[in-house]
């Protein structure tokens, strides 16, 4: 019996050898990022402009890092709280734990060297050195152009102040350590020549993010083969889940019969008084696609993401977009 006994603990010993060696590894190789730039961003009224479209409308940074109304349909900002965090996706949202939005505005990020920012935005590790969730989509930010990744910094720099300490992340397990692998090194785009519009179109594509949210996910992952065809999955407190659409150019189940007017006139919509005072109880359920910020894109921008939309694949994948609370 004692031999028993010493066998299973020696077995015990090199299990938690092994167990803590790999998260030593894991603890000193991640995230494996490039080091923080010696940056100062020089403020010019040129990246003032740029980088509150793309912070608003494009990427819209100011989605997630703002309080949202979700009493109205797709949650416009509520204003004043620009950049002020604290939005909480968590477990209620199919989320692995609980991911609160980081306060951005000068009041958190004064003191942050704009090194730290560049990082935090194209590799998504924070001012603390934290690998960041990607709901941040930094893996798409990480091929921004310089230039556009300057001006968004130079824009946070600029929003007002505000003071709010959201609570940290909290992630579970094992998601708490598979997140230190996510970051990645800086890979960045050339500058967009908008002149050469379907380019320009699939660089404003990767920008805003379309691929993550209408490409279905199993397990967290991407499923191959049915990039932009929708059915993604978002959940709702209530137990009701709302799916993202097909934007392949099939004619049956995506945008295919959509012509360049029809697209950008489905965006510029919620734009209008009637779209901005619609409710949720109006339309039945919610949407956490940002209308109202994609809506501030320039139509020139949104024919170019439609042109790009239709040199994709077709897939025919016929979407449920709304699945009542049971």
């Amino acid at each position: 019996m004692k031999k028993v006994l010493k066998i299973l603990a020696w077995g015990v010993g090199v299990v938690v050898a092994i167990v803590g060696l790999g998260l030593g590894y894991l603890f000193l190789r991640y995230p494996a990022v490039d080091p923080v730039r010696d940056l100062t961003v020089t403020i010019t009224p040129e990246r003032l402009d740029r980088g509150a479209y793309l912070a608003n409308h494009v990427a819209v940074c100011t989605d997630c890092h703002s309080t949202r109304n979700w009493e109205y349909f797709a949650g416009p900002i509520v204003p004043g709280t620009e950049g002020k965090g604290g939005e909480v996706f968590d477990e209620s949202l199919g989320f692995p734990g609980t991911i609160v939005a980081h306060n951005i505005t000068p009041a958190a990020l004064g003191s942050v060297n704009d090194g730290v920012l560049y990082r935090a935005i194209t590799s998504g590790v924070d001012k603390d050195g934290k690998a960041m969730f990607p709901l941040m989509p930094y893996t798409r930010y990480n091929s921004m152009s310089e230039e556009d990744v300057l001006s968004v910094i130079a824009y946070i720099r600029s929003l007002a102040p505000i003071e709010n300490k959201p609570p940290e992340t909290k992630l579970n397990f094992p998601m708490n350590l598979i997140v230190r692998t996510i970051p990645l090194r800086r890979s960045q785009a050339a500058e967009p020549d908008t002149s050469r519009i379907y380019e320009y179109g699939k660089y404003l594509t990767n920008v805003a993010s379309c691929a993550e949210c209408h490409t279905r996910q199993v397990k967290g992952k991407p499923v191959a083969g049915m990039e932009f065809a929708g059915g993604f999955e978002f959940r709702f407190p209530d137990k009701s889940i709302v799916r993202s659409a097909n934007i392949t150019p099939d004619e049956a189940t995506g945008i295919g019969a959509w012509s360049e007017t029809d697209f950008v006139v489905r965006f510029k919509y919620y734009s209008s008084t009637e779209a901005k005072s619609t409710k949720v109880s109006d339309v039945g359920y919610q949407s956490t696609m940002p209308w109202g910020m994609y809506a501030g894109m320039t139509e020139r921008d949104l024919a170019a993401i439609y042109k790009y939309l239709r040199t994709l694949t077709p897939i025919k994948n016929q979407v449920e977009k709304f699945t009542p609370a049971q």
